[in-house]
């Protein structure tokens, strides 16, 4: 089932994407991004005594969901004939931007990617491979996203945002239609929250039918603080997920979605999410970096319990650390 909104909406003067964004955005970039699989693990795999279904979005493309939204930025761009000759640029913890280039390169336009200096080697590498000009700049993604800023209005080159962008919250939906799809028995997506365009995506999608849960390290709250104060406000930036999770302050657009349709926002501590790494590893043998074993982490360590009768479903979003990190 899909949700009745079939138009995007206006809140608070955002354009919010609607399903038929969502609907779009999966037929424009099929032909550049996988269909990731869902893993239904049984009762004992995970240790928790129920059955959890993993959407493995860390088999994407460059290793995490953020294809889905660069994809669509650039090529709804294209299609209005608002795509620039001097190409795109992005500032990025190191998923975003490593997505950016690997969108950029299979397009054949120029890119740069600025991330700040707590990205690590093993991102650097990954972004450089695809081509991208990279540079490394600023404390934190956001003092990086002032200098790509300044770098674009010297070169015009067009900003693929990490997460503030309805084209961008679009295509991150289309995990959400794809999960859905897969696994249309679920009540509960547990989803890890950084900027917000990855949930603020798959909330829009699910349109309040199952409860999406957001998961953040309590040294990256942006989301939790958000809905506590009712709007975005600037939070703390640290820990082990910052390069994927660090945002000062989840975007505009995703917030009023947040508000409507994120059943609940829990935290957790960094301990908890590289037990969960360890264990992705250790019962299934995947890499996940500490963003991406983010959600799972909050099943793991009883930050969030599921109600009597739940059906369970997590997204496990990224897969860029270095291995020797998580296979000891």
């Amino acid at each position: 089932m899909t949700p009745t909104r079939s138009s995007s909406y206006t809140s608070a003067g955002v354009t919010i994407p609607s399903a038929s964004d969502i609907n779009a955005a999966a037929a424009r970039i099929a032909p550049h991004v996988r269909q990731t699989p869902v893993l239904c693990t049984a009762a004992g795999d995970l240790g928790l005594g129920y059955p959890v279904t993993l959407k493995l979005e860390l088999l994407q493309h460059a290793g995490s969901f953020k294809p889905r939204g660069a994809f669509n930025r650039i090529l709804a761009a294209r299609e209005l004939e608002e795509l620039p000759a001097a190409g795109v640029i992005a500032a990025s913890g190191g998923n975003h931007g490593a997505a950016v280039a690997y969108a950029a390169r299979a397009l054949g336009l120029g890119v740069e990617i600025f991330v700040p200096e707590l990205t690590p080697p093993a991102k650097h590498a990954r972004i450089e491979s695809f081509g991208a000009r990279l540079v490394r700049t600023g404390a934190t993604y956001a003092e990086a996203l002032d200098a790509s800023r300044a770098r674009r209005a010297e070169t015009g080159a067009m900003e693929v945002h990490a997460y503030d962008h309805p084209a961008v919250l679009a295509g991150q939906g289309t995990t959400a239609r794809e999960f859905e799809a897969d696994a249309p028995e679920l009540t509960h997506v547990l989803v890890a929250t950084g900027g917000g365009g990855l949930i603020g995506g798959m909330a829009a999608w699910y349109g309040g039918r199952v409860g999406v849960v957001s998961v953040e390290p309590v040294a990256c709250p942006a989301l939790h603080d958000a809905l506590a104060a009712g709007h975005p406000v600037p939070s703390p930036v640290g820990g082990v997920a910052a390069d994927s999770l660090g945002a000062r302050e989840v975007g505009k657009i995703m917030f009023p979605i947040a508000a409507a349709y994120v059943s609940a926002a829990v935290l957790v501590a960094d301990d908890a999410i590289r037990a969960a790494q360890c264990l992705l590893w250790d019962r299934l043998r995947l890499i996940a970096e500490p963003g991406g074993a983010t959600a799972l982490a909050a099943l793991l360590s009883g930050a969030w319990t599921p109600p009597d009768g739940a059906r369970v479903g997590v997204l496990v979003c990224g897969s860029n650390a270095d291995p020797a990190t998580v296979v000891s």
